[in-house]
């Protein structure tokens, strides 16, 4: 009953704030919406494709035509029905990553089990309950259903809404050996808003150990219902323009030039603000490599054996370091964070990373009225403090990734920090 009330009270207030008076504030701040999933935008493209007028040759809309043909569906036929919709679509997203943990969780208990043979005896009591494996699902639950940046995602009624959905239904398909619905839905997200291509490794690595077949077939046969998936996505949404390939342009292209430097969260348009223009396309490969390519290698290699972890931390630098980023994709991954909360109590930045999630959004709109509408500061103020929430991720990520390293050191060496009769030290490289 607990779980229903959960769900009820979550959708309430999501309903509720959508159709406050304030609504316009809220889909509108720059936290909230980018010129990629702003709600305003989406409408705007609607508009001009119900007067036969293709909204790619503006500078407008950026959505995959997919998106648009059903949002022009739904804004001519049922209007009214938008804000349960959106409230709807992300209480799905929260039960999806609630039944996706369940799923993790038997991983999990399936790996400790597997490696009960090497873990020390002074450490057996480190490893997971039932009832910590449990707790574990009911907090991913609570994060994503109570998060005022999934709650305020949804109420400004951006894109992010479908994209969550997406990626959660991806994970939760490679969860339970889906590989259909797994590489469908992750093409489906790659297709919106092209970063999603990162996780397809390792949900190919996922899909592998749950159905325990030949690891290179399997990985194969993932690629390719993947690549078929998003071929076919590529080719409908050309069918949908009359033949025209022209949107690449402005939704690949859009987010990988990064055209639109209007003030957002993340790290791009500060940057290529103050950028001298004959610098520029080296500095955006830079940045679009460090996105989409710069983690993947290492990362797998280390973390081959946790997928899960891998997702998690995939998912989390591709929202650091994309163009247009928003409080809804930073709400996405902060819920699978409870998933590894038994790694909590090896972290040593927990309590920084807390109080600068708290301080910077709190400073983030505080600022920017103050550069916007009092004229008492400038952009460099508002640039302090998305690079501060930046760095706080950073810091994270990165502290979760060596709390993974030091429970593994424990759970097989034990807590002595001694090997081969020698003192060691943990070093993160």
């Amino acid at each position: 009953m607990g779980v229903v009330i959960k769900y009820l009270v979550a959708g309430l207030v999501r309903y509720w704030l959508i159709h406050l008076d304030y609504w316009q504030t809220i889909a509108n701040r720059v936290e909230i919406a980018t010129p990629l999933n702003s709600w305003k935008r989406l409408m705007e493209g609607v508009y001009l494709y119900d007067h036969n007028i293709n909204p790619y040759e503006g500078d407008s809309f950026h959505e995959s035509p997919i998106m648009l043909i059903f949002f022009h569906f739904l804004l001519t036929k049922a209007p009214i029905i938008l804000p349960i919709l959106f409230t709807i679509l992300d209480l799905l997203t929260a039960h999806l990553l609630y039944k996706t943990s369940k799923a993790f969780t038997r991983i999990f208990k399936e790996s400790q089990e597997a490696v009960l043979p090497e873990v020390a005896e002074e450490s057996k009591t480190m490893l997971l309950s039932d009832t910590q494996l449990k707790e574990a699902s009911e907090y991913v639950l609570s994060v994503y259903l109570f998060n005022p940046y999934s709650v305020l995602n949804c109420a400004g009624m951006t894109t992010t809404v479908i994209q969550n959905l997406l990626l959660a239904t991806a994970l939760w398909g490679a969860s339970s050996g889906k590989r259909i619905i797994a590489c469908v839905f992750i093409a489906l997200a790659t297709h919106q808003a092209l970063y999603p291509l990162l996780l397809i490794v390792p949900i190919a690595i996922l899909l592998a150990d749950i159905n325990k077949g030949c690891n290179k077939c399997s990985y194969i046969r993932t690629l390719l219902v993947f690549v078929l998936s998003w071929g076919f996505l590529i080719y409908l949404s050309a069918y949908i323009m009359d033949g025209s390939y022209n949107y690449v342009y402005n939704t690949y292209g859009f987010i990988l030039t990064v055209p639109d430097l209007k003030p957002n969260i993340g790290l791009f348009w500060y940057f290529f603000t103050e950028m001298f223009e004959h610098f520029r396309l080296l500095f955006v490969c830079a940045f679009q490599i460090n996105a989409l390519a710069l983690y993947i290698v290492p990362l797998t290699l280390r973390f081959r054996k946790e997928p899960v972890l891998l997702a998690t931390v995939l998912i989390a630098l591709s929202t650091i370091f994309r163009s247009y980023p928003c409080i809804g994709d930073v709400g996405f991954y902060l819920a699978l964070l409870p998933l590894w909360k038994h790694l909590f109590t090896f972290m040593q930045q927990k309590f920084i990373v807390g109080c600068a999630f708290i301080i910077t959004s709190v400073l983030g709109p505080t600022v920017w009225h103050l550069w916007i509408y009092s004229g008492s500061a400038n952009a460099n103020f508002f640039f302090g403090v998305t690079l501060s929430f930046a760095t706080a991720q950073i810091f994270l990520i990165t502290d979760l990734l060596f709390a993974y390293i030091k429970r593994e050191f424990t759970l097989k060496h034990g807590s002595s920090r001694q090997v081969d009769g020698k003192p060691a030290k943990l070093v993160l490289r």
